[in-house]
């Protein structure tokens, strides 16, 4: 493995532990330098085609959800390890249909579903963009059927 402070490639592993999702962390140590950085490793596994309102189809992004999640979780009390968490959990389900093609609505869905969960305020700035609430009293309904709940 690499070091992105010195880019040598000599270096060891200090800890290793293991998530839910099959994925992998190691603590490493540079031999050259002595700095300590982590990598991340998890299984590539194939993730469906998403096909978008206008018909188009494109890749699953992992980096295009990360920025949404992290824009509707922006100062608010979520950790960075529940947002990774959120969208390992999307992209896990995602593989878990088996299928070549889904609607990006299932991304958006299992999103907000998440995001329900995770925080109130965070699942409402996302619901503003992805439930297209355009005015205040659309937006007024969901906060009503948040607190309902």
């Amino acid at each position: 493995m690499q070091c992105p402070y010195c880019q040598t490639e000599d270096s060891r592993v200090l800890d290793t532990t293991h998530d839910s999702h099959g994925g992998i962390r190691r603590r490493r140590e540079c031999l050259n330098c002595g700095q300590r950085f982590s990598t991340y490793e998890r299984p590539i596994l194939a993730t469906p085609l998403l096909i978008k309102q206008d018909g188009t189809r494109e890749e699953f992004d992992r980096e295009k959800l990360a920025r949404g999640i992290r824009i509707a979780c922006a100062k608010r009390p979520v950790s960075a390890a529940d947002i990774e968490r959120l969208i390992g959990q999307v992209e896990a389900s995602l593989q878990k249909l088996g299928k070549s093609e889904v609607s990006s609505r299932v991304v958006g869905d299992l999103t907000i579903n998440g995001l329900k969960e995770l925080d109130q305020i965070a699942y409402i700035r996302y619901a503003i963009v992805y439930l297209r609430l355009d005015d205040l009293h659309a937006l007024r309904r969901e906060i009503d059927r948040l607190l309902e709940a």
